[in-house]
């Protein structure tokens, strides 16, 4: 593997008004920054960690990698043979968590030594095809798979249980609420549902879309679940409360909306591959804003961030991209 570091860009690019249509409304000043990574390193899939530094999946060299915004050093950790790592959390442990399709396997990367530790999946339940995971507030570990499954593995025991989705094949996206409740989204299924924590049993709630292909979801601090539908390019929102649902279109002619992202502010953030663009909506005045990439094919596939921060994967590009809310 290619392990030369490359600095950050030292540009920090101000979009503006220019940059977006004119029916958009524009807060800011807001930053974009790029961190480019090991070239043909195949990013995936990002997180920031506690500590300042994002973790993110190199799934085209089956490793995990750790940036320093501060200067845009990085370094990386394979995660054994054949690895291909898909997506990556941060535990109650502080510890990144990562769903490793290539061993069909959850893997844990101890953020000290680098040590990394797989929990397998049972052998009926081979080529999973492991999406992505999440943490509830017992501090389980809720996984999707595309091929049908999705499970929970408990950290401490290291006791794993996997289940078969009600509608087959497709859970891809999964979030937890501010309360705990845990949700996936099916992208083959075209729909999302929520997993009784105690059973493990999966009910299916319909998007008044049909065949929309529900991608990613993430829930507000209100428990609202909100989907980026690939095949439609919609953003939609759910309210498990009253069973409603919202629907808007992005911008453009044919949007694909890939990865969903709500922010500290409720602020809903979007990945666009039609428009090689991250996509920022606010639900209170119903109005985008739209981030192009400098480059073409950027192909951001997950969104994540903390307070003032929106993170990226520009997996055509081999780099991170960071911007900046405030």
């Amino acid at each position: 593997m290619n392990r030369r570091q490359f600095l950050a860009s030292s540009t920090a690019i101000l979009v503006s008004p220019a940059l977006l249509r004119t029916s958009f409304a524009q807060e800011g000043p807001f930053r974009t920054r790029y961190y480019p990574v090991s070239a043909g390193i195949g990013l995936h899939d990002v997180t920031p960690a506690p500590d300042g530094t994002v973790w993110f999946t190199g799934q085209g060299k089956g490793a995990l990698g750790k940036l320093d915004p501060r200067d845009g050093s990085f370094k990386t950790v394979s995660l054994g043979r054949g690895a291909a790592p898909h997506g990556v959390t941060i535990g109650p442990d502080g510890a990144p968590w990562i769903t490793e399709t290539g061993q069909n396997a959850i893997a844990r990367v101890d953020p000290a030594d680098l040590k990394v530790t797989l929990f397998r999946l049972p052998e009926k339940f081979a080529n999973a095809n492991l999406n992505t995971g999440v943490f509830d507030k017992a501090a389980t570990y809720w996984f999707t798979g595309q091929s049908g499954i999705y499970g929970r593995l408990e950290p401490k025991s290291g006791s794993m249980t996997v289940f078969k989705a009600p509608k087959g094949v497709g859970p891809y996206g999964i979030t937890v609420t501010p309360k705990g409740d845990i949700w996936y989204a099916s992208l083959a299924g075209s729909h999302i549902a929520s997993i009784d924590l105690a059973t493990g049993t999966a009910t299916v709630v319909q998007p008044p879309t049909a065949n929309q292909g529900a991608r990613r979801v993430w829930s507000d601090s209100r428990g609202r679940i909100w989907v980026s539908e690939w095949n439609t390019g919609h953003v939609s929102v759910h309210d498990p409360a009253d069973g409603s649902w919202k629907t808007w279109k992005l911008p453009g002619d044919q949007p694909h909306a890939y990865a969903v992202y709500v922010d500290d502010k409720d602020k809903v953030w979007l990945t666009d591959f039609a428009a090689n663009a991250i996509v920022r909506f606010d639900p209170t005045t119903e109005k985008f804003n739209v981030f192009p990439s400098d480059r073409p094919n950027a192909n951001v596939r997950q969104l994540d961030g903390r307070a003032g921060e929106v993170w990226g994967c520009e997996s055509g590009n081999d780099r991170l991209v960071l911007i900046r809310t405030s």
